[in-house]
């Protein structure tokens, strides 16, 4: 199926508007299962108002361009005067939503983000680890200082080294700050990318061992708590 765009109204106090872009799987419309989702955070340059801006970008560009893409992927816009830390009950009410209307499995949602959606995503997993199972930041940045909220948290960052935007020391202190405390974080490295998003979410997303190990990242019917196969 083609990304769709839509705008999604958001029951809080000060009314909140939220466009997206939803992706479903092909198969989606003729069969009953449910499809585990993922949670793209964009960067920067696609805040706004204007849903098009994200139109041939990040993660649902690429779903649409793989025959067997096997994810909801669902994309939402920024407001330009803001970052996906100051939008987090917004996109957690969005996240919920689509739960509600579609054929979601509620044991596999995951965030992946790029620059200020790798941001995002860090911030995210440090926040709702009981929602979601696994977290993807690319070309992001977290505060070292908050490690030990991200022990028991499935993550595998992605980084360009020579990133000319947000410098892979930033991913580098996370991954050393998580290393020092005895937690466990998968981390892959670039060369030759720079900050550019095409490039480096292609990248990230060519890799097929990743969707396997996302795909292994699930809750426990029991506890809610994240169950690595």
């Amino acid at each position: 199926m083609p990304v769709s765009n839509h705008r999604f109204h958001a029951n809080m106090s000060d009314n909140t508007v939220v466009n997206y872009q939803l992706f479903l799987p092909r198969d989606y419309a003729s069969t009953e299962a449910n499809y585990p989702l993922i949670l793209f955070l964009h960067g920067i340059n696609r805040r706004g108002s204007d849903i098009q801006r994200l139109d041939g970008y990040g993660l649902a560009w690429v779903a649409e361009n793989k025959q067997d893409f096997p994810f909801i992927v669902v994309t939402p816009q920024c407001p330009a005067d803001s970052d996906w830390t100051k939008e987090y009950d917004s996109i957690l009410a969005l996240v919920s939503d689509i739960q509600e209307n579609h054929r979601v499995d509620e044991d596999r949602l995951y965030v992946a983000g790029f620059s200020m959606g790798g941001h995002g995503t860090w911030d995210y997993a440090s926040r709702s680890p009981q929602l979601f199972v696994a977290f993807v930041p690319m070309s992001g940045w977290f505060d070292p200082s908050k490690a030990m909220l991200l022990t028991e948290v499935p993550i595998w960052a992605f980084h360009c080294v020579d990133d000319d935007k947000v410098p892979v020391s930033e991913t580098k202190d996370m991954v050393q700050a998580l290393t020092a405390i005895g937690a466990h974080v998968n981390v892959t490295y670039f060369a030759g990318l720079r900050h550019d998003a095409y490039k480096v979410i292609f990248e990230t997303f060519s890799n097929a061992v990743l969707f396997e190990w996302l795909l292994k990242q699930k809750k426990t019917v029991q506890s809610g708590e994240c169950r690595c196969d």
